[in-house]
């Protein structure tokens, strides 16, 4: 009874909860059931992705950072990986003092006020009111005013602006566009085959009219020689909690990555080994 009363409470709160436009996430346990440490919790933001890549030896010599916004992206990467050149591209210029401010700050870092496409020109953007979602693409939500108002802005290639800036290769590109991640791809054939690590946006749902879902998105760089090395950046949708994007972590087929496939070092099964035995008791 008392069981099942409590079930019914959990229950009740969660339902208030989501109404209210919380979003509850079950903490993630390892292998033993236990929770994880901290270490553990920031290796699964993007930061800690970027942490590990370096530690396994990754090195770019230069950073893209596709869909800047205010820079947040770049200056991590700023910080990771102190050699590096680094390009922003952002056409939104709202953000161009904050990107002015990454460039003062880092005399290895360039900023280009334009979106990426397959081809060069001018394109209308939708600028959404809290602008971080704005996009080529209209969003399928209604009765909001999510889409704002249409905006032309100058488009560019990014195998344009990797040579005209002569940037050298092993890069790592981080492409966050609001559903056309792939149209920013369609113009950087030569980039791609230049990339030790690419980090896309990809959704579970068609959030944008005629963008591209998540096994699109991993079809797409598995035709080009990539596979999903990580997956971060999960964001949880207030309408029902379900699951709507991630950012994916691609890394080349023959990546120094991508070496080993086995789970563990022999001596680091036989300890999970021993951690099972001694929850059932048979140790």
């Amino acid at each position: 009874m008392l069981a099942r009363s409590g079930a019914a409470l959990k229950s009740l709160v969660r339902k208030g909860l989501v109404r209210l436009g919380y979003t509850i996430v079950r903490m993630p346990v390892d292998a033993a059931g236990r929770p994880p440490d901290e270490a553990v919790s920031r290796r699964m933001g993007l930061e800690g992705v970027l942490e590990q890549l370096r530690r396994l030896g990754v090195e770019p010599t230069t950073i893209v950072d596709v869909g800047a916004a205010y820079g947040d992206f770049t200056r991590v990467c700023a910080s990771l990986f102190p050699e590096a050149r680094l390009l922003m591209l952002e056409p939104l210029i709202e953000y161009k003092p904050a990107l002015d401010a990454v460039v003062a700050e880092y005399p290895r870092a360039a900023l280009r006020m334009a979106a990426a496409a397959r081809a060069p020109g001018v394109r209308t953007i939708n600028v959404h009111p809290d602008f971080v979602g704005s996009s080529f693409m209209l969003e399928t939500e209604e009765q909001t005013d999510v889409n704002g108002v249409p905006r032309e802005v100058s488009v560019t290639t990014l195998d344009e602006e990797i040579r005209k800036l002569g940037l050298p290769a092993r890069m790592l590109l981080k492409v966050d566009v609001q559903g056309a991640e792939l149209e920013v791809l369609g113009g950087a054939g030569a980039t791609l085959r230049a990339c030790d690590v690419v980090i896309l946006e990809a959704t579970l749902f068609n959030t944008f009219a005629g963008g591209p879902l998540l096994d699109e998105v991993v079809a797409f760089m598995a035709a080009r020689g990539f596979r999903v090395y990580d997956i971060t950046g999960h964001l949880y949708r207030p309408l029902d909690g379900a699951l709507m994007q991630v950012d994916l972590v691609f890394v080349p087929e023959p990546s120094p990555l991508r070496k080993h496939h086995a789970y563990a070092t022999p001596e680091q099964r036989a300890e999970q080994t021993k951690r099972f035995a001694a929850r059932l008791g048979t140790a």
